[in-house]
């Protein structure tokens, strides 16, 4: 008995639940609607689990009967406020909220890839913990399951995200930086307010903000090697009150990304000190909020190179893609941060259903003959690292 044949007798019960979740949406934090349904979901397969991660979060553990090392298979379930303008017959009946990243498929390839290891557990080695995670599209869920002790006793981990931007049938899954960092700043500055006509006789913010805007620039350009990807970006800008008054203060917001855990340590130093140097030339001052988000997500060689096979296994010969890093964020890098990992990309775009929306979009779908294999693939992966 392989992993193939156990799961093609769950190819419906995935689709099913893939579209019963993607009807009932909810947003970080609140789902618990679904984590409900997860429970009862994995009450009828006969497996334990217990609560962790904030409020709504699920760890599932299955002992196999041979002796070997543990690997924890995430998937996230919480929805965004986005509009679903896709028209399908199990669109959201949420106002307003929809699975529009997947996280609908990832719950249902979890389920599916549970009852494949339970059915398969006379075969399968050490333990297996499949993590139903909340809140990933705030970065809370992630690190709220490792405090709330997800990761005791795991050797690696490793995720799954459905991605129309790589052809259905294939994965991604590549060493190295996958995805950003994604943090966020606030940036307030005080400076003198005056008449417009005698700008001498105060501290003009605006003039201060710009000089930071051009200045926080240089972090980039001069202080991280051109062969290491980093962003800064400023959003909004707030400053002044009336045309004729020189801008006492102001206030700025912005992200920060990069693939480098070394530059995703230094990064609030580094803008601390141009932000603060900069004030200080022009007799202003200025204060920074750094909000660190994700870590970048960085993939194990060793996770990858035990996936690839994995992923050949159960997909075919020609199932590898390549697909360049994104500078999205991902919080399953907290994950990784504490153990060896690996996300993988599976190809859902297919021109032929429609699947060629980004994600995040109100028109985001899926090819769904793909979701099988993905459930086949966390079952597999889970199946040859712990028999290593």
């Amino acid at each position: 008995m392989n992993v193939q044949e156990v799961a093609a007798q769950y190819g419906e019960y995935l689709i099913e639940k893939r579209r019963y979740f993607h009807q009932h949406p909810e947003v970080s934090t609140k789902e618990y609607h679904t984590s409900k349904a997860i429970k009862e979901a994995l009450d009828e397969i006969g497996v334990s689990w217990r609560p962790c991660g904030l409020e709504t979060g699920v760890l599932v553990t299955i002992q196999g009967a041979k002796p070997g090392k543990t690997i924890l298979l995430r998937g996230d379930m919480d929805a965004l406020t986005v509009q679903e303008t896709t028209g399908a017959p199990y669109a959201s009946k949420n106002e307003g909220i929809m699975h529009a990243c997947g996280h609908d498929c990832h719950i249902a390839m979890l389920l599916t890839a549970t009852r494949i290891l339970h059915d398969m557990k006379e075969e399968l080695c050490g333990t297996v913990k499949l993590a139903f995670q909340p809140a990933e599209e705030v970065a809370l869920g992630a690190k709220s399951m490792v405090e709330q002790g997800a990761l005791d006793g795991v050797d690696a981990c490793f995720a799954i995200h459905v991605w129309t931007d790589v052809k259905s049938g294939m994965v991604s899954l590549e060493a190295g930086p996958r995805m950003a960092s994604a943090d966020e700043f606030h940036i307030t500055v005080k400076g003198k307010g005056c008449h417009g006509a005698q700008p001498e006789r105060g501290v003009d913010a605006a003039v201060v903000t710009a000089a930071i805007i051009n200045n926080l620039q240089s972090v980039i350009s001069r202080e991280i090697s051109p062969m290491d990807p980093a962003v800064v970006t400023v959003g909004t800008i707030q400053a002044g009150t009336r045309w004729n008054v020189v801008a006492e203060n102001s206030y700025m917001t912005g992200t920060t990304r990069c693939f480098s855990n070394e530059v995703w340590e230094t990064f609030e130093e580094r803008m601390e000190r141009v932000i603060k140097g900069t004030a200080e030339a022009y007799r202003a001052e200025a204060e920074l909020e750094y909000l660190r988000i994700v870590p970048p997500t960085v993939n194990d060689e060793a996770v990858v190179s035990i996936a690839q096979k994995s992923a050949v296994a159960v997909l075919g010969e020609n199932c590898l893609a390549s697909n360049p890093a994104t500078t999205g964020g991902e919080d399953f890098s907290y994950f990784m941060q504490r153990v060896p990992g690996a996300i993988a990309l599976l190809g859902t775009g297919n021109e032929a259903c429609g699947a060629v929306w980004p994600n995040h979009s109100g028109n985001f779908c899926v090819d769904e003959e793909q979701l099988l294999k993905g459930a086949m693939l966390y079952a597999q992966v889970a199946m040859d690292f712990n028999a290593q």
